[in-house]
């Protein structure tokens, strides 16, 4: 759960926090992630958003540091740099309008190109989001496979 508070011995003690890397090169990180036959998983968030920290803490997360899934985070209002698929420096904003991602957590999963290989998992109910984000990734790896 985020942001659970519990008492023990040593005081309060928070529910851990993930973070995933936030896109720097959508042709670097995708040319790892295709390396290791896996799509890129790019999740599109906002500055305190609960259901991003959800998706975050609970699901991609884990998954990035304990199955070295290739995640990367893209900040929906955020002016990072980055560069896109095609090779040019954009900012994570410009990025986000080019997808036309208007809702936040959206994941999408890159294949060759930056062309998306599975449909787009859009809000965070997580009443069966680990179900739904299984299937797009399972959709996303055979897409890959051919």
């Amino acid at each position: 759960m985020v942001g659970v508070w519990a008492a023990g011995a040593d005081g309060p003690a928070r529910a851990a926090t993930r973070t995933l890397p936030l896109s720097k090169s959508l042709p670097d990180e995708l040319n790892r992630a295709l390396k290791a036959g896996q799509p890129l998983v790019v999740m599109v968030s906002l500055h305190r958003c609960p259901w991003c920290e959800e998706v975050r803490n609970n699901y991609l997360g884990p998954m990035h540091a304990e199955q070295a899934l290739p995640v990367v985070q893209v900040d929906m209002r955020g002016t990072q740099r980055t560069v896109d698929a095609q090779g040019r420096a954009t900012g994570h904003d410009a990025l986000v309008k080019a997808w036309a991602v208007k809702v936040a957590p959206t994941v999408l999963f890159l294949g060759p190109g930056g062309r998306e290989v599975a449909d787009r998992l859009v809000g965070g109910s997580t009443d069966f989001y680990a179900a739904y984000l299984d299937r797009r990734l399972e959709q996303a790896r055979k897409a890959l496979a051919g």
